[in-house]
């Protein structure tokens, strides 16, 4: 399949968000190998030659932390969060969706401010120069990195939100 075709299939979105969405998957894809190549390196090393990969714990960490956080705005864009309908059979459909707007908004507006607190312990762990064990990897970066990016989460989270209510009013207009 060429690529063009690969790309239209599996990214639905449009303009900027669409090749931020390829940005992001590449990223996280790029860095879940590199994860699989050393975590089997490390086994490999650990177990046959007596020989761990130093470090490789950290990486591992700090790997997962790139691989989640780079997932969560392309999962938000979406729509790809976990939904519970427990109580969908006792409302209508106008009332659900409201339901679920003002809970994406809620939760986009919590993850702005824990943001903020999430970055402001990123800088405070850089000035006080705190470094993993072995590496000596500044651990702010990585700190700082997962608040860029509930930032991201929560700014996409609004605009699917907006963009699914216009959505939905331009379907009932070509409806009619």
């Amino acid at each position: 399949m060429p690529f063009a075709s690969w790309f239209n299939k599996y990214y639905e979105e449009r303009g900027l968000q669409r090749w931020l969405a390829f940005f992001f998957d590449l990223i996280s894809s790029i860095v879940l190998f590199a994860l699989m190549v050393l975590t089997c390196a490390d086994v490999i090393g650990r177990y046959f030659l007596h020989s761990p990969i130093l470090g490789a714990t950290e990486l591992t960490k700090i790997g997962l932390a790139v691989v989640v956080f780079t997932s969560l705005p392309v999962i938000t864009w979406k729509g790809g969060q976990i939904v519970v309908d427990l109580i969908d059979n006792f409302f209508s459909s106008k009332i659900i969706r409201l339901i679920a707007a003002i809970s994406s908004v809620l939760v986009a507006i919590s993850l702005y401010f824990v943001a903020f607190r999430i970055y402001a312990i990123g800088a405070r762990t850089l000035k006080r120069g705190i470094v993993t064990d072995f590496l000596y990897i500044p651990t702010g970066y990585v700190i700082q990195y997962i608040a860029i990016f509930s930032w991201i989460t929560a700014l996409g989270l609004v605009l699917f939100t907006v963009l699914n209510a216009f959505k939905r009013r331009a379907q009932k207009k070509m409806e009619k």
